[in-house]
Order: C-alpha cells, then sequence, then structure tokens
C-alpha cells in the first residue's frame, strides 16, 4: 500500500551576503571591462580634431581620429580586455596583480584621452604633408566630444579594475577539471569478442588481436 501524501521538498540553501555581493561584484566588472573597452576601441576609430591647413590656391580641411592623436586608449584597452578575462584564471597573488594592470589599464587610458583633447600634433603633421612645407601648421582647430569618451571608457576600465582588487579574491577561478596534468590517462581494457557473433570476432581479427585469446 503506498502512500498519498507527496514527500516533502527540500529546499536550497539560502544564498549569503557574501555569494550575493561576490556574484554582484562579478557582474559589475564584467560588464563595465566590456564596455569599457568597447568604448574605447569605437572611440579611438572616431573623429577628435579637424580644422584646415593653408594650401596653394586656398585651403583644405583636415581631420584626425584618435588612432591619429594617439594610439594609447586602443592598446590599453585590448590589454584591459584580456586582464579581465585573466583575473579568473589565477589566484592569489596572480590575481591581484592583473587586477592592479586592468586598473592601471583604465588610468593610462583617461591620462591619454584628456592629454589628446587639445592635440594639435597630429593635424600640423597632415598640413605639413599637405602644403609641402615642414613648417606649416593647422588653422582654424576644433576638437568633437570623442576624447571625452575616450575618458569615459577608461574610467569604466578604473572601476572594472577597482571591482576587482576589491572583491577579486573571493571570486572562483576557472575549474581543473579543464586542466591537463600531463599525466598518461589508463587505457579501457578492450571486452574480448563474443564467439557467437561472428561480425566481433572479425573485428578482433582486422585489429590484429588473437580472438580466441581470454581477458
Amino acid at each position: 500500500m503506498t502512500s498519498a501524501v507527496p514527500p516533502p521538498r527540500t529546499e536550497a540553501p539560502a544564498e549569503s551576503r557574501e555569494q550575493r555581493s561576490s556574484r554582484r561584484s562579478i557582474a559589475a566588472a564584467l560588464l563595465l571591462g566590456a564596455v569599457g573597452a568597447a568604448l574605447a576601441l569605437l572611440a579611438s576609430r572616431q573623429e577628435w580634431a579637424h580644422g584646415t591647413a593653408s594650401v596653394a590656391g586656398g585651403s583644405l580641411p583636415l581631420s584626425a581620429t584618435g588612432g591619429d592623436v594617439t594610439g594609447v586608449p586602443a592598446a590599453l584597452a585590448i590589454v584591459g580586455l584580456a586582464a579581465l578575462v585573466a583575473v579568473f584564471a589565477v589566484r592569489r597573488t596572480g590575481r591581484v596583480l592583473v587586477s592592479l594592470l586592468l586598473t592601471l589599464s583604465g588610468a593610462g587610458t583617461i591620462a591619454a584621452a584628456l592629454i589628446g583633447v587639445d592635440d594639435r600634433a597630429a593635424l600640423d603633421e597632415k598640413a605639413a604633408t599637405a602644403s609641402g612645407d615642414a613648417a606649416a601648421t593647422i588653422g582654424e582647430l576644433s576638437h568633437t566630444g570623442w576624447p571625452y569618451a575616450a575618458a569615459a571608457a577608461g574610467v569604466l576600465l578604473l572601476l572594472a579594475g577597482l571591482l576587482a582588487l576589491t572583491y577579486g579574491r573571493g571570486w572562483p577561478a576557472m575549474s581543473g577539471r579543464y586542466e591537463r596534468d600531463g599525466s598518461p590517462r589508463p587505457r579501457k581494457a578492450r571486452r574480448a569478442p563474443d564467439p557467437e557473433r561472428p561480425e566481433e570476432m572479425w573485428k578482433a581479427l582486422d585489429r590484429g588481436e588473437d580472438p580466441t585469446r581470454e581477458t
């Protein structure tokens, strides 16, 4: 006789405050780092400054992208993104060092972007090339808002690094089951062919095995 009373339901253990904090900090760091790196790369490809150069017969409009002004934000964005991924591949001191690298990538991006706000060297070089006069400079210089966007991207990377430095010790690392220790894997013992199944006997002969030998 079976009972009609359903078995009691087992409730999952409640998530601790530390676990919730760790999960939220991971999500925030990943979001800030990914958005910051993407924004820095995007800003580096946009127009940062434009002006006119005096050439024979008139003036020539010229523009400079973020990559023309400085390649630092784009390079540090890639370094920061790699550091963000590497945070989960290392432990202890290695994690602290990688988190510090991510933080410094953000700080460097901010500095390089703010320095590039008033930069005119890239356009002066283009003006000298266009006019054929090494002493030529750009005129009517103006800047866009993309250098500030690159600086904002650096702030996001910096915040991701600070989160990693503050909470990274409690973040999980990559599972060790995906790591290979180099030890040879044991081979599975082959089952002796069944004499009553001729196809297994032929397969054993094809492999160079003696089908009459018992294991």
